[in-house]
């Protein structure tokens, strides 16, 4: 058998898809090998309390439970490092690979996440991230980056988590031309319109969905639209190879919506779902909308659940794809790391 191909990982985020990156390097780190001739070792991670590098390896698993009992890998004896800036790590650690898994933040032009992709391209190293702020604000720029330095970006989670929407877009629909594009990616306008169809306020719907933990403790990222315009406009820049900015959509939340408007829908056979649209138009430009949007029951993305999402591309040869995810936990977005790291280093969908 030949000699696994060492890849060096740091991870800068242990919120909820971090720690679960870090299960599935336990859980499927032996079958990454077996399966592709990767051996893939942690050796740095990041917090928002600072970090830890071990050139010779992490204890992934550690790091899992560390943070689920509410530390920090700063606190890991000999190579915790407190209160220091992930960039310093990304700065001073030998890696092969950047995993950048931290808070998005479109409101404060996608940092820290933006200043730690841009370090790690320059230096030379590969990236996989779920963080949509970054690609949304400086698509081109990274690309551009990462071209100069002969490595990769890769960003499958940023866009309907586990669902790999960016991968049908790309690869599976070559040579086409998609002229148009409607999406459901957000989970939390999903989960909070059912409830609200099935009769609940606004204010059990809000309690039970963050009960759940769909919803953050400020919800308006993603009852305001912006969630679903950030994934519009990585689709369109990544599928349509249009130069889409987030001040281009027009945007609508579902927060103008009475509960009554969608419980009166759902009795005439319409769903609402928060719709995600891009439209070529004969200019070559894009016109993108996000609004809330009563869909005919027999619509593909109206018979998404509660903790579903879904995409559907309307080509010129391919005729029309629709793909959709059920994601109860934050696991298949989580995975999108893997897949993206697969991708970089296998080049094969096996």
């Amino acid at each position: 058998m030949s000699t696994p191909n060492t890849v060096r990982l740091l991870l800068v985020g242990l919120g909820n898809l971090g720690r679960r990156f870090c299960d599935l390097l336990v859980q499927k780190g032996p079958e990454v090998e077996a399966r592709y001739g990767l051996r893939l070792v942690l050796v740095g991670a990041a917090d928002s309390r600072g970090w830890a590098y071990d050139p010779a390896g992490l204890d992934p698993a550690r790091v899992a439970a560390l943070k689920e009992a509410g530390g920090s890998v700063a606190d890991i004896p000999g190579v915790g490092r407190p209160a220091r800036p992930a960039a310093e790590l990304i700065a001073q650690a030998e890696a092969d690979l950047l995993c950048e898994a931290s808070p998005v933040n479109l409101r404060q032009g996608a940092e820290p996440g933006l200043t730690h992709i841009r370090m790690a391209l320059d230096r030379g190293m590969h990236v996989a991230t779920p963080n949509k702020g970054p690609l949304v604000l400086a698509y081109r720029e990274l690309h551009d980056r990462a071209a100069r330095r002969g490595v990769q970006l890769r960003f499958d989670g940023t866009v309907a988590g586990g669902l790999p929407a960016l991968y049908i877009g790309q690869r599976d629909l070559r040579g086409a031309t998609v002229h148009r594009i409607e999406a459901v990616p957000n989970l939390c306008t999903g989960y909070v319109l059912e409830l609200l169809a099935e009769g609940l306020s606004w204010e059990e719907a809000q309690a039970r969905a963050r009960a759940e933990g769909v919803l953050e403790a400020d919800p308006s990222f993603d009852l305001d639209g912006w969630d679903a315009a950030a994934k519009l406009v990585i689709l369109v820049n990544g599928v349509m190879g249009y130069p889409a900015r987030l001040e281009e959509v027009e945007r609508t939340g579902i927060t103008g919506l009475g509960g009554a408007e969608v419980v009166a829908a759902r009795q005439e056979g319409r769903v609402y779902k928060l719709l995600a649209t891009a439209d070529r138009l004969p200019d070559e430009a894009v016109s993108m909308r996000v609004a809330p949007v009563p869909l005919p029951g027999d619509h593909f993305l109206a018979r998404l659940g509660r903790k579903q999402m879904g995409v559907i591309y309307h080509t010129d040869i391919y005729g029309t794809i629709m793909a959709a995810i059920d994601e109860p936990t934050p696991l298949p977005s989580a995975a999108t790391m893997l897949r993206d790291i697969l991708d970089i280093y296998t080049n094969a969908h096996v």
